[in-house]
Formats: structure tokens, C-alpha cells, sequence
């Protein structure tokens, strides 16, 4: 019976609920990379495969975002670094938050630079607007899920002054 209730302390600790499958966190991480990683692949083949650089470096439209080799890359790379921090509920949070940050400087970037990031990869306005769209919902996931606020608390050790435990 104490194991059941060590697990449901851990459970909440974690930001899952007893019985949860998966925390939000860890579904927005496992969605959010299996698209990435399927749009990273499938660029190649229906959008821009050229490995282009330089300024005002252009791709080829897929569906209505602008993509080259570089572009399909960066999906690929996102989605598959979402993946593996939906592993765990405490990844999860971290993977959100961080992909979150990382997709706000993409979108600063890309609405300031215009047409491309770092030279390399080809952006236009569809691209910023789903990367802020991205970025806005995957800091609101992190932070609910107490990314922030549960990060301190746990490092304050409230955590291990849960009643019941010795």
C-alpha cells in the first residue's frame, strides 16, 4: 500500500496524475516532434532539397511555408530533440520551455532578418507566424505544467517534506 502512495506522490511531483498516460508536457513534445520530423522529411520530397546559403537565400514553397535542405534539417533536428524529451514528465517540461525560447528567438529573428535566418534557412511570413504560434503554446505548456514555478519548488526541497514520507 505505501508503495501505491510513493507512487502517487511521485506521480504528482512529476505533474502526472495516477492513471495519467502521458502529462501534457510530454503529449504537446510527442505530437509537436512527430509533426516536425514528418515535415522535415517530407520537404524533401514535395518542397526545397538544395543545400543553398548565402544572403537572401531562397527555398522552394511547401503547402505555404518556404523551405530549402537547411529548413527541412531544422525540422528534423527540432522535432527529434521534442521526441526525446517526452520521455519523461520533468524532460518534457524542460523540452517544451527550451524549444519555447528557441522558437521565440527564431521568430524575432525571422520577422527582423525577413526572408532568412542566418543566411541559411529560408523563412517567409507563414514560417514566423507558426513559429510564434509554436513558441507561445509550447512556453504556456511548460509553465503550466509548472516548468517554472515547480523547477523552484523542487529545488527548495518542499518536495521531500511531503506528509507521509520519511
Amino acid at each position: 500500500m505505501e508503495a501505491a502512495q510513493g507512487f502517487g506522490a511521485d506521480a504528482r511531483r512529476e505533474g502526472a496524475k495516477e492513471g495519467a498516460g502521458r502529462t501534457l508536457a510530454q503529449a504537446f513534445c510527442l505530437v509537436t516532434g512527430l509533426v516536425l520530423v514528418a515535415v522535415g522529411v517530407l520537404g524533401f520530397f514535395f518542397g526545397g532539397g538544395a543545400f543553398t546559403t548565402g544572403p537572401g537565400v531562397s527555398g522552394e514553397p511547401f503547402i505555404v511555408f518556404e523551405v530549402n535542405g537547411w529548413h527541412n534539417i531544422v525540422h528534423l533536428a527540432s522535432g527529434a530533440f521534442l521526441l526525446l524529451m517526452a520521455a519523461k514528465p520533468a524532460t518534457a517540461i524542460t523540452g517544451a520551455l527550451a524549444f519555447g525560447v528557441i522558437y521565440v528567438v527564431v521568430t524575432v529573428w525571422g520577422f527582423v532578418d525577413g526572408n532568412d535566418i542566418a543566411t541559411i534557412v529560408p523563412v517567409n511570413a507563414p514560417d514566423n507566424f507558426l513559429h510564434l504560434a509554436l513558441a507561445v503554446v509550447a512556453i504556456l505548456i511548460g509553465v503550466s505544467a509548472g516548468g517554472l514555478v515547480g523547477s523552484a519548488r523542487r529545488g527548495s526541497g518542499a518536495a521531500s517534506e511531503a506528509p507521509g514520507r520519511a
